[in-house]
């Protein structure tokens, strides 16, 4: 997945004629970081994977390669319901966990996009932090459209919203405003596990996009 992150990342930074030095400068990191992560000899964090999908206006669904709205639903790999016979099919509403599109961030963060439609108004996570992940290891906070649902599975997350700190546990759930600045961190010797759901980032029906 990083190579073919990448290549969808430089995909949508030609397509805008933006070189990578206004790409990165635009969003406050290294040209060399970007062609890096372009290349897939890197993966990024959560924080510039949102600066960088912010600033080139693409959703997530495109960075996976998932359809777009208007597009037929598939998962894009054969998956064990492939076996089903043709009347169990149901695009869209079932996804098999081995179908799961993934990325691969650095430090240790996981996104595993969950079952979702063409024109579903959010993008369904599982998402995991490894112990000592965050979501910017330059300790960058992120903001962006939208608004962020999350349900916290099991571990112990620590969440720095604005000038407050909270830390969740499993059982713990929050929601507010991704334009309030952010930051995720790993801090115990636990692996975190988490659904996290972002509304209002997905393509609208018209073809518009709020990434």
């Amino acid at each position: 997945m990083p190579e073919q992150l990448g290549a969808r990342l430089r995909e949508a930074r030609m397509k805008q004629g933006l070189s990578l030095r206004s790409l990165a400068q635009s969003i406050g990191v290294s040209a060399s970081l970007v062609s890096q992560v372009e290349v897939g000899k890197t993966q990024p964090s959560v924080a510039t994977l949102f600066a960088l999908a912010s600033r080139l206006s693409v959703s997530f669904d495109e960075l996976l390669g998932m359809s777009r709205p208007g597009d037929p639903v598939s998962s894009g790999a054969p998956s064990r319901a492939d076996a089903e016979p043709p009347a169990r099919q149901k695009p869209g509403v079932i996804q098999r966990a081995i179908d799961n599109p993934v990325i691969e961030m650095e430090d240790g963060v996981r996104w595993e996009h969950l079952a979702a439609g063409p024109n579903d108004p959010a993008d369904a996570m599982l998402v995991t932090y490894q112990p000592g992940a965050t979501s910017s290891v330059e300790g960058k906070f992120m903001k962006h459209r939208g608004i962020e649902y999350a349900y916290l599975l099991e571990g112990e997350l620590t969440l720095h919203l604005g000038d407050e700190t909270y830390v969740l546990h499993g059982g713990d759930s929050i929601q507010f405003d991704s334009a309030l600045a952010h930051l995720y961190s790993n801090r115990g010797d636990a692996v975190v596990r988490g659904v996290w759901f972002l509304a209002g980032r997905r393509p609208q029906a018209d073809g518009g996009s709020l990434a």
